[in-house]
């Protein structure tokens, strides 16, 4: 794993993003901005599995939101893995590096486990339908898991 890592640093994209004044902060930018429309396209729709909203269905929120927060994990994974490159020997040995992806597939697992559970594309379409109880916990979790991924990358960056 060392010699793969030290491969990637060694790369001339990741010394291209390591000395250009321009690409890395449009890069890091890029992964900010990912975060954002993940984290802010999946929030009112967890929200609204939590029972918050319920004037709003649920599959008007999900056709809406859920294209959004696809855009912006795409989007960070993209960037995320370009700045990886930037310190690939620093993040496989820090521990919060690992936990901030472990927290990323159980946010992305979460997500297509509650999209796949029968009844998601008709239950809850009716305004007041309240979302059902399995769902209620997949909202919540979801909120929790992606809370995680975004401290631990925090994190990461003040070590």
């Amino acid at each position: 794993m060392d010699a793969l890592a030290t491969a990637l640093q060694d790369s001339a994209l990741s010394q291209l993003l390591r000395s250009s004044i321009w690409l890395y902060p449009l890069v890091n930018t890029g992964h900010v901005v990912g975060i954002a429309l993940l984290f802010g396209a999946i929030v009112p729709l967890d929200l609204r599995l939590l029972g918050f909203f319920q004037r709003t269905p649920l599959q008007h929120l999900a056709n809406t939101l859920v294209p959004v927060a696809i855009t912006g994990l795409v989007l960070a994974l993209l960037t995320g893995s370009l700045l990886f490159t930037t310190r690939p020997l620093d993040y496989v040995a820090e521990p919060l590096f690992a936990i901030k992806l472990a927290l990323l597939g159980a946010g992305v697992v979460n997500a297509l486990v509650l999209r796949s559970s029968p009844g998601w594309k008709l239950v809850g379409v009716a305004p007041g339908a309240p979302p059902q109880r399995a769902w209620r916990l997949h909202g919540l979790l979801s909120v929790v898991l992606w809370l995680g991924v975004i401290t631990a990358g925090r994190l990461i960056g003040y070590r």
